[in-house]
């Protein structure tokens, strides 16, 4: 196939999972079922997921499938969340997320950095709060894939999985103005500006902050 057809193909894939109708509750059609519907053997279709997992579309995990938004963490959540109060969850995340995001700035790579930064772009003008919020999870979720660390990530992933159980999440929505989003859009870009200049401290305090 040429450039121009792989760019097609591409086109259509990210239009597929934007419009979800390659996705089967949040989770991409199976491989066998993509390269029927395109038309196209395994290996070329694989090299064409690797694309779209590298700019940030899809997530791959081992045993669990492709995802187009960051994969949910193992059992049990739901009944973990019922029990965690916001005060847990920020006990947990001020102890975790700024570790990651000091790891992120010393282990990613430069085109891990260039996904991050157009990930971070995505949430200083999303239009509105479930869009901001889609945008923030994946931009934070990059962070922690950038930290290089699987036992990390996993923790990571059970507390957004919390986070999206709980009830008392929801209220957080209402707290979302205009002006309120832009404000932590400035945070994410300074945010990035220190993972990506190697200043692990520096990042660390913009995330806790």
């Amino acid at each position: 196939m040429t450039p121009g057809e792989d760019q097609k193909l591409l086109d259509r894939l990210r239009a597929g999972l934007g419009d979800e109708s390659l996705l089967v509750n949040g989770k991409v059609l199976p491989e066998r079922q993509l390269a029927e519907r395109f038309g196209l053997g395994r290996a070329r279709l694989r090299s064409l997921l690797d694309v779209l997992e590298s700019e940030g579309a899809i997530f791959r995990r081992q045993g669990q499938g492709t995802f187009a938004a960051p994969p949910p963490a193992g059992g049990g959540i739901e009944t973990l969340a019922r029990q965690v109060t916001p005060h847990n969850l920020m006990e947990v995340r001020m102890e975790i997320e700024p570790a990651l995001a000091a790891l992120a700035a010393q282990r990613a790579t430069s085109e891990e950095l260039s996904v991050l930064e157009r990930l971070m772009q995505a949430t200083l003008s999303p239009g509105e709060v479930r869009a901001y919020e889609t945008a923030d999870d994946i931009f934070h979720f990059k962070i922690a894939e950038l930290a290089h660390n699987p036992l990390f990530l996993t923790i990571h992933q059970s507390i957004r999985s919390v986070r999206r159980h709980a009830q008392w999440t929801v209220r957080r929505r209402e707290t979302f103005s205009p002006e309120r989003i832009a404000a932590l859009g400035r945070q994410h870009q300074d945010l990035f500006a220190h993972i990506a200049g190697r200043r692990p401290s520096e990042a660390a305090a913009e995330m806790e902050r």
